[in-house]
């Protein structure tokens, strides 16, 4: 099954497992199927299928973007007037398309990472942030690959292993 067919296999009952695993990751299969008014039996088979399909994948509580189609990431520098800093992380916050914003310090002031289904897309979504009062300029590259996706795996293990101060070493 292709990405394409992920994004066109999902309705609107998908969407909203989705939606409940987003605001709740811990949500128990029963919890799931009451919520939605759907039968715990539908609930599981949906999420099997999902993660099968890719649409869902660590323990089935992480969506891939890509696979339910915005598959185009950027990550875009923001210069801002300081006095509108607010006001501007406040209007990010509206566009669904922005995934995160960091205030950073060397060159710009916010570093956001956004998402679009196509160069389209994405193009509509960095407009809606140059019209954002406050914002002087903006500086956007794209992701072509994702080497190493977040991750925390590592970190808690050297915690666990009671070595979080010792010196990262390759192997």
């Amino acid at each position: 099954m292709n990405r394409s067919d992920d994004l066109n296999s999902l309705d609107p009952t998908d969407l909203k497992i989705l939606l409940e695993l987003i605001r709740d990751p811990r949500i128990q299969i029963g919890e799931l199927s009451d919520s939605l008014g759907i039968a715990r039996n539908t609930a599981q088979s949906r999420l099997r299928r999902m993660q099968r399909s890719g649409v869902l994948h660590d323990g089935g509580r992480e969506i891939d973007l890509e696979a339910v189609g915005y598959d185009v990431v950027a990550f875009v520098t923001i210069e801002v007037n300081h006095r509108e800093l607010d006001g501007v992380v406040a209007a990010l916050r509206l566009i669904a398309q922005v995934l995160e914003v960091h205030e950073i310090s060397g060159r710009g002031d916010v570093w956001c990472r956004v998402v679009a289904t196509d160069t389209h897309n994405l193009q509509t979504a960095l407009r809606s942030i140059l019209r954002i009062k406050g914002v002087i300029r903006t500086e956007t590259v794209l992701a072509l690959h994702t080497h190493i996706p977040y991750r925390t795996e590592p970190l808690i293990s050297r915690l666990a292993q009671g070595s979080a101060l010792a010196p990262v070493r390759p192997q």
